[in-house]
């Protein structure tokens, strides 16, 4: 129990920015962050075999994420079928343009937009993470990188050695 503590200490924050950054949701960012770390204190030995923490814990918080995402979608299908679309009020004070443009764009970019900028992972990290082949983590990263310049004034998409 002792080393998830620790692990919690020394990651908490840095998996609820990038988790942030890839829900752009604060809220559902701790909140799944939070149920990665409770599923290690239910683990028998918690991080005992686990060679690094951080990723375990990034990895389960993404698959949260993701199963929230397709069961949102399911429920959204049945209970707002018939219901007119509302239409926004305007972005919100507390969110940036970072912050809109990353939830503009499709999922599978942000996500890898998100785990290698902020994750700091590299391609082959992304690759194992998201159990697709680094060919697509590369071309995702080149389209999320246009998308992210077509939707933000003055960014220019230079092409960085992934």
């Amino acid at each position: 129990m002792s080393d998830v503590a620790e692990v919690y200490h020394a990651c908490y924050r840095r998996l609820v920015t990038q988790l942030y950054a890839f829900t752009t949701d604060l809220t559902e960012a701790q909140d799944v962050v939070q149920e990665a770390f409770a599923r290690a204190v239910a683990r028998p030995g918690g991080f005992t075999g686990i060679d690094n923490p951080e990723a375990w814990l990034r990895t389960v918080a993404l698959n949260v994420v993701r199963r929230r995402w397709r069961r949102r979608k399911v429920l959204d299908l049945i209970l707002l079928r018939d219901r007119p679309a509302l239409t926004s009020t305007g972005p919100e004070p507390d969110r940036t343009d970072l912050t809109q443009a990353l939830d503009a764009i499709p999922r599978s970019y942000r996500e890898v937009i998100v785990l290698h900028y902020y994750a700091d992972l590299s391609v082959d990290e992304i690759s194992a993470a998201l159990n697709v082949p680094s060919g697509t983590v590369k071309s995702r990263l080149s389209r999320g990188r246009a998308a992210l310049a077509a939707l933000l004034p003055g960014y220019r998409a230079e092409v960085t050695s992934a």
